[in-house]
């Protein structure tokens, strides 16, 4: 992102309604490059009264904003249903 779209807004970032699934939050943070959007996506869930955050990041693209939103949430719910809680472990940061 350049200077000057972080000092003025670069129009198509917004914070994402977050998809509830199974006790976490997913948020759908894609990644616009060059006309694309990059598969990302930040899962979120308290555990013992901390905040705690993981983010999935993949080398997909998409020529679609909403196809790429999609296939994010999709991504997130794998890992959740592979790794559940275990996202969180130190070795996964």
């Amino acid at each position: 992102m350049s200077l000057f779209s972080k000092l003025f807004g670069g129009g198509e970032k917004s914070d994402p309604e977050p998809v509830a699934y199974k006790g976490f939050n997913i948020f759908p943070d894609l990644m616009a490059e060059g006309g694309k959007y990059r598969l990302s996506a930040r899962i979120e869930k308290t555990v013992d009264g901390d905040r705690k955050t993981y983010v999935v990041i993949r080398a997909d693209v998409f020529d679609s904003r909403d196809q790429a939103e999609s296939f994010s949430i999709a991504k997130a719910k794998q890992v959740i249903d592979e790794q559940g809680e275990r996202i969180f472990a130190s070795g996964n940061r």
